[in-house]
């Protein structure tokens, strides 16, 4: 099924163009069973990787334009009185959906942010005393303006650490840019996708991921990286347990992609800066926290003294 991931990505990859890099974090990050978020000026083709994403998988999408007027219940739903009935009706919000596109989710409140918390950790939500499961696979896209644009709230810490990686598109280099001036809209081409995986196949793939093998060493380098963000200077604060599970869980579905069955340094590697960054630093996506978690790539030996090589 390997290679249905790489058709996947190529598909993707035809209307993003010049971004190979940023669709296989974005779809390692499905396959992880995490949350993704993309930071970016408006225009740069958020939209259009959660749609494409959306279509290649032949997943059920939603889409949420988040403004600072929306409330909690314009996402996770809310119950009316159905008075020919005589009974409360749940009308679901764009919540359940299998792949949920959270727009500019920084220009609402703190408050509404919160809605999708429970959601995006459990696959669940609460709603008047019951518990009501969510579509499987549940995979949230967040797009955020950056912070000095006016209008926006920050995430918190609690709300950033939900999403497994963070990641930034940029702009398109010259020569994908030209192929978009002389071809048009890529967009327009999101309906013509092939699908490439169907919803058992990547529950079997994500399946394999979790069950990758990580030897001793690679384990033992996975310790000493998160040990340096606790205790080296520069970091505003260390990764948590969760973030280190997270950073090995992102790791494999790396692996995979590339199509081995188990884990090697560079995964851990290719994947730290999406993993990494918003959770140790707590700033926008700039060239100081890359510089950090690059130093830190740099200054953690990947063997140990004395170790066999």
């Amino acid at each position: 099924m390997r290679d249905n991931v790489n058709a996947a990505c190529r598909e993707i990859g035809k209307v993003l163009l010049g971004k190979e890099h940023e669709v296989k974090l974005a779809l390692t990050c499905l396959l992880a069973g995490g949350h993704l978020l993309i930071e970016d000026l408006p225009g740069m083709g958020k939209t259009t990787l959660a749609h494409a994403l959306a279509k290649v998988l032949g997943l059920e999408y939603q889409r949420v334009q988040f403004t600072s007027d929306m409330l909690p219940a314009d996402i996770i739903g809310v119950s009316t009185f159905d008075t020919s009935a005589s009974q409360f009706t749940f009308h679901p919000g764009p919540v359940f959906t299998q792949v949920l596109l959270a727009d500019e989710i920084n220009r609402t409140t703190p408050k509404t942010q919160s809605a999708l918390l429970e959601a995006m950790e459990e696959q669940q939500v609460s709603i008047d005393g019951k518990t009501r499961p969510l579509p499987q696979p549940f995979f949230v896209i967040a797009t955020q303006n950056p912070e000095s644009q006016m209008g926006t709230f920050p995430l918190p810490e609690s709300q950033l650490d939900r999403f497994l990686m963070r990641i930034s598109l940029g702009y398109p280099s010259p020569e994908a840019e030209r192929i978009i001036f002389c071809g048009g809209d890529p967009r327009r081409a999101i309906p013509t996708l092939a699908q490439c995986i169907t919803v058992s196949q990547l529950a079997e793939i994500k399946k394999q991921v979790r069950s990758l093998k990580a030897s001793d060493s690679l384990i033992a380098y996975l310790q000493r990286l998160v040990h340096a963000t606790r205790y080296e200077q520069g970091f505003r604060h260390g990764l948590s347990p969760r973030g280190a599970l997270a950073l090995l869980q992102a790791a494999k579905a790396w692996a995979y992609v590339a199509g081995r069955d188990y884990v090697i340094p560079e995964d851990l590697q290719a994947v730290a800066p999406a993993v990494i960054a918003h959770r140790v630093s707590g700033a926008e996506i700039t060239g100081s926290a890359q510089r950090l978690i690059s130093e830190l790539l740099e200054s953690v030996d990947v063997i140990t003294a004395g170790a066999a090589t």
